[in-house]
């Protein structure tokens, strides 16, 4: 921005700081400098935001990573108990529970590959029931914002999307889309972005940012998530620069999660690289930026750091400012069956480090979170 225009723009009653932040090229929390190209605009600059009620408590959030339970006519023997040994861990007394469902609930039978799965591409589906197993483990709220949520076209998305409704959850990340819940007696808001045009798309960051700064005059409380990074065993780092995969953008995570927070998230959560990332305080906003696989049956590699998954619990005040979370380690089976246990702690603690040095999180000993110091 021309500092020539802040004043103009933003009114003289926020110009002095303004001018001065532009003045000095002032940088971020991690000492970045804004991005050259004008997208990231400051919350400053956002419309009005919605008020908190009268009463409000605590938001209390349980999210996990990339979902989907086999893939039809392959599929397990007994969904109405496959995630009987996580499902007081996803429950937790949450009012938010979240996944990305990576896939469709249909009966559609034409896909986007053409021929059997293999290769660089592979088609998700579920029956459209399954949404009722998905409901019965504590999901409130499913992500269509992936690369397999047009696996078999408009009419699986259409299904999947009322398999959702009629099940009782709620889903976001198509394109404009703004899903409001009820949580903690207030509204918060919830968009999932992914970097393809069928979805709210992260590649298009102004469009991204106002969307979220939209989100904000319809609740206090916005949570984005993101389906961002290149995919694989050796992608386990959040890099800072636009990550490619079988010649796809698969966005920048780390710009466009600071860009959600300074047009208004108060928390960012991630899944796509079919691993688990590190996290980052910004702004004193929690990013996770993968929390990897979760409760598959075949759908994704295994073994290694990818059989590494996590549970995030988060607990938010009513005006979006980090109050606590905690990280429960999970680990996949051969099957991608999800039970307690693992290495996640560990893992995603050496990777914030690794990443993001005094801006990493600390870890307690049983996955605590809390903000550095």
């Amino acid at each position: 921005m021309d500092c020539r225009h802040v004043v103009r723009i933003v009114g003289v009653g926020a110009a002095v700081a303004a001018l001065v932040a532009c003045a000095a090229g002032a940088g971020d929390a991690t000492g970045r400098r804004p991005s050259p190209d004008g997208s990231a605009r400051d919350a400053a600059l956002a419309e009005p935001v919605a008020s908190v009620p009268a009463g409000a408590t605590d938001i209390r959030l349980s999210a996990v990573g990339d979902m989907i339970w086999g893939n039809t006519p392959s599929l397990p023997g007994d969904p109405r108990h496959y995630l009987d040994s996580v499902d007081h861990q996803i429950r937790a007394k949450s009012n938010i529970v979240f996944a990305n469902l990576e896939g469709t609930l249909t009966t559609a039978t034409v896909g986007k590959c053409g021929h059997p799965n293999g290769g660089d591409c592979f088609n998700f589906r579920n029956p459209p029931h399954y949404a009722r197993y998905f409901a019965a483990d504590g999901f409130t709220i499913l992500n269509n914002a992936n690369n397999h949520s047009h696996d078999f076209g408009q009419v699986g998305l259409d299904q999947t999307v009322r398999a959702i409704h009629h099940a009782g959850m709620k889903q976001t990340g198509l394109p404009g889309q703004i899903t409001v819940v009820q949580a903690g007696g207030q509204a918060v808001a919830i968009v999932g972005f992914a970097p393809y045009s069928g979805t709210a798309d992260m590649l298009h960051l102004d469009d991204a940012a106002a969307l979220i700064r939209k989100a904000r005059t319809k609740a206090r409380v916005v949570i984005a998530y993101m389906h961002a990074g290149a995919e694989g065993s050796d992608r386990t780092h959040v890099t800072g620069q636009e990550e490619y995969y079988v010649g796809e953008d698969r966005g920048n995570a780390e710009k466009f999660a600071h860009l959600a927070i300074r047009s208004g998230a108060s928390l960012v959560i991630a899944s796509g690289p079919h691993v688990l990332r590190g996290m980052q305080f910004y702004r004193k906003r929690l990013i996770a930026y993968s929390l990897g696989n979760f409760a598959n049956f075949h759908n994704f590699g295994g073994g290694g750091v990818l059989s590494d998954s996590a549970i995030l619990h988060v607990r938010l005040s009513p005006t979006g400012r980090f109050q606590s979370g905690k990280l429960i380690p999970v680990l996949l089976d051969g099957e991608g069956h999800p039970s307690i246990g693992g290495p996640s702690i560990g893992v995603v603690r050496r990777l914030s480090k690794s990443d993001f040095g005094s801006h990493a999180p600390r870890f307690g000993r049983h996955g605590v979170i809390r903000r550095p110091a």
